[in-house]
């Protein structure tokens, strides 16, 4: 019987999948994967040492790797990575952003949006995307996303524009200081990885008009700026991510004052992957 492996990488982790005839068969999660951040070297070992042990017994004959940074010029790399531990004649690389319009909108049109570590949108037309808006990253854009998310409540807390005591609850929580702070923003490796991993505190305390505040200014830039470009008129507005998930409260209610309608909200592309592929 047909086992199809499907894997989606975002800058934070990866979660893998191994079905059968649409069947989950195995799942887990790893690090992230990024040909942005990672030499072919790099992947290639990270696969080797912690993925293909817990896959050596599947019989695959087909993998399906979405990931973030797997524009086209980087295909060709996270692929031959992929084959030096899985001798796969099938092996298929698309971004992060196909992986959530093949799992939000299927073979549907919509406009599929991500907002989790980073941010990222389109217009599909049910085959493929016709309208982007460059995401540019969290120091130029990423708008809605974990990594900005954290960088405003970072900013405000330094520059003292948090509810009196937020500042000394957040700087006590996760064991910061402002030279720390300063270390791992613009000294350290990923720091949209740090930055994003302080989103449990907008959340814990997103009714303090401070911090609501930082959440709904993102959010409303994050329309704004990407999918008011898009014919939102005619189409839903879908979205999958953790930051879309948790903060779904505010984010339809800010889609709500725009005039915006939203369809899906996933926390994980991957059972609309399974589906898709399943057809």
């Amino acid at each position: 019987m047909q086992e199809i492996l499907i894997a989606d990488s975002g800058a934070t982790k990866s979660d893998w999948c191994l079905t059968r005839n649409g069947e989950i068969i195995h799942r887990f999660s790893g690090k992230g994967i990024s040909p942005v951040y990672q030499t072919q070297e790099e992947i290639a070992e990270e696969i080797r040492l912690h993925v293909y042990p817990l896959l050596k017994e599947a019989n695959i004959e087909a993998i399906y790797f979405y990931g973030a940074g797997c524009i086209p010029e980087k295909t060709d790399l996270v692929r031959d990575a992929i084959r030096q531990s899985f001798p796969v004649e099938t092996v298929q690389v698309y971004s992060d952003l196909i992986a959530a319009t093949h799992s939000l909108c299927g073979r549907r049109s919509g406009i599929a949006c991500i907002l989790g570590t980073g941010s990222n949108s389109c217009e599909w037309d049910g085959t493929s995307i016709v309208n982007q808006i460059s995401p540019l990253g969290f120091i130029l854009g990423d708008e809605g996303s974990g990594a900005v998310l954290g960088k405003n409540l970072i900013g405000d807390a330094l520059k003292n524009q948090l509810t009196e005591g937020l500042k000394e609850t957040l700087l006590d929580e996760y064991d910061l200081t402002p030279a720390l702070i300063i270390d791992k923003v613009y000294r350290q490796p990923f720091p949209n990885r740090f930055l994003a991993s302080l989103c449990p505190f907008l959340l814990k305390h997103i009714e303090d008009p401070t911090i609501r505040r930082i959440v709904t200014r993102s959010l409303s830039a994050f329309f704004e700026r990407n999918v008011m470009q898009y014919d939102y008129q005619k189409n839903k507005v879908n979205f999958v991510g953790s930051i879309a998930w948790y903060f779904s409260e505010p984010l339809k209610e800010v889609a709500a004052e725009k005039g915006i309608e939203i369809g899906t909200i996933s926390q994980s592309p991957m059972p609309g992957l399974i589906e898709y592929h399943k057809l």
